[in-house]
């Protein structure tokens, strides 16, 4: 496979991957209009199009009170504080999410297979879960603290 044919399907494959499962449909819409509203730009480049904050800059990281991190997108409980531990990443993680709180779909960006979730209610990118987080599950949920909002017990 030539250079220029290579480049041309590895960038055509990152940019189906990209922004908000336009084929899903949820229960929380918003027009692109409203979500720019409501959000900084960070947060609607990872809650929207699937960016990822930079490690260590979430103030959600060493935060261990008592609550529940909720989707800043539509106010959804996703993460009880209890299953909450220090991953040393830097982003907040979590080994178990609510029932019924996240979806996920394959991530194939960057060349590599992940798992992506997601809100169910109104699909705002959250992070990626992984093999290797503690015991009771083994997962690792490794979110963006821009898309979730702590509320204290």
């Amino acid at each position: 496979m030539q250079r220029r044919n290579f480049i041309a399907l590895s960038l055509a494959a990152i940019a189906s991957g990209r922004g908000v499962f336009a084929q899903e449909s949820f229960e929380v819409t918003r027009s692109d209009s409203e979500w720019r509203a409501m959000l900084t730009d960070i947060q609607y480049q990872v809650m929207r199009e699937e960016a990822t904050e930079r490690s260590g800059s979430s103030p959600l990281d060493k935060n261990y009170a008592d609550g529940t991190y909720v989707c800043r997108g539509c106010d959804l409980p996703l993460y009880p504080s209890e299953t909450k531990y220090d991953s040393g990443t830097g982003w907040p993680s979590f080994y178990e999410s609510l029932p019924n709180a996240i979806g996920t779909k394959e991530d194939r960006k960057l060349f590599s297979v992940r798992t992506e979730c997601h809100c169910r209610r109104c699909g705002s990118h959250l992070g990626h879960i992984f093999d290797d987080g503690p015991q009771p599950t083994g997962k690792r949920h490794c979110l963006n603290g821009v898309s979730l909002v702590f509320r204290a017990a």
